[in-house]
Formats: structure tokens, sequence, C-alpha cells
């Protein structure tokens, strides 16, 4: 039996250039990293005229931090859940992922941007601080990694297997 195939067929079977799959993987990063340090720095700052500039320089901070912490945290994460749950339908344990990752990125991201917007050293209030931009942006945090735990992550985990 003869099968026809498709040009849509025959781009997945072509391998996915590394450049594609690290822009869509920084996207990402960049997509829920600027958002959350934007509340975490509106937090410890509040809105003035230098705030942007505090946000930006959060978020690069926390960008060579987190990023690279990220990416490892989530594979070293999923393959825990996958090792400790597999008998658990996979949009659970990516939800179960998603609430973990989003609790170990978040305390990590509050700690990075609230240490670069306010400094650790001198600073009696950093545990205070700390623990308000965390409580404010885990709302956010949560959102964000639960829905692209359960919709984005197996689609873009089949896109890097490409």
């Amino acid at each position: 039996m003869t099968q026809l195939l498709t040009s849509y067929d025959i781009q997945l079977e072509e391998k996915t250039p590394l450049y594609k799959k690290v822009l869509v993987v920084a996207g990402m990063m960049t997509l829920m990293g600027g958002t959350l340090t934007g509340v975490m720095t509106y937090m410890n700052l509040g809105y003035s005229e230098t705030f942007f500039q505090s946000w930006v320089t959060a978020f690069l901070t926390t960008a060579l931090v987190m990023m690279p912490i990220g990416l490892a945290m989530m594979t070293i994460v999923t393959k825990l859940f996958n090792s400790l749950l597999p008998n658990i339908d996979e949009s659970k344990r990516n939800l179960i992922v998603g609430l973990t990752m989003a609790m170990i990125m978040e305390s990590i991201m509050a700690f990075t941007t609230t240490v670069k917007n306010l400094g650790l050293v001198g600073n009696p209030d950093f545990g205070t601080q700390w623990a308000m931009s965390f409580i404010t942006a885990l709302p956010v945090a949560l959102v964000l990694m639960v829905t692209i735990s359960m919709t984005i992550k197996p689609k873009i985990e089949r896109f890097l297997r490409s």
C-alpha cells in the first residue's frame, strides 16, 4: 500500500536546527522571567522613574542565574516524578511538575531579584522583602507554570526531541 507524504510529514521527519530550539526555550524563559521579575521589582521598589532600569537589571541577573538552573531543574524534576509516579496520568504528573517548579523557581527568583534591587548585606529586612516578593509573585508563577506544564511543555518537549 502506497502512502502519500504531505509536506507537513516531510517537515516532521527533518531535524529541527539547534538555533530554533534555543530561541523557543529563550522566548519562554524571557516571558516567564520578565513577568515575574517585573512583579517582584514592583513589590521591592514600587513604581518610580528607575523602575524599568531596576527591572531590566533584575531580569538580566535572574536570566544569568535562573535560566540555566531552570533548564536543569525542569529536567531533574520531570525525571524524578516520572520515576516516582510512573502509574499516574501524564497530565497529572505535568501538573505536579508545574507546581513543584513554580515553588522552586519562584523562591530562587525572589532571592536574586531582592538581592539585585535591595541588597543582601546590611539589609535587616531582607527576609521580609524576599517573602513579600515571593508571596506576591507566587500566584502569577503558579498560573504560568501550571499552564506551561499542562499545555506548552509537552509540545516543546516533542519539538526539542525533533
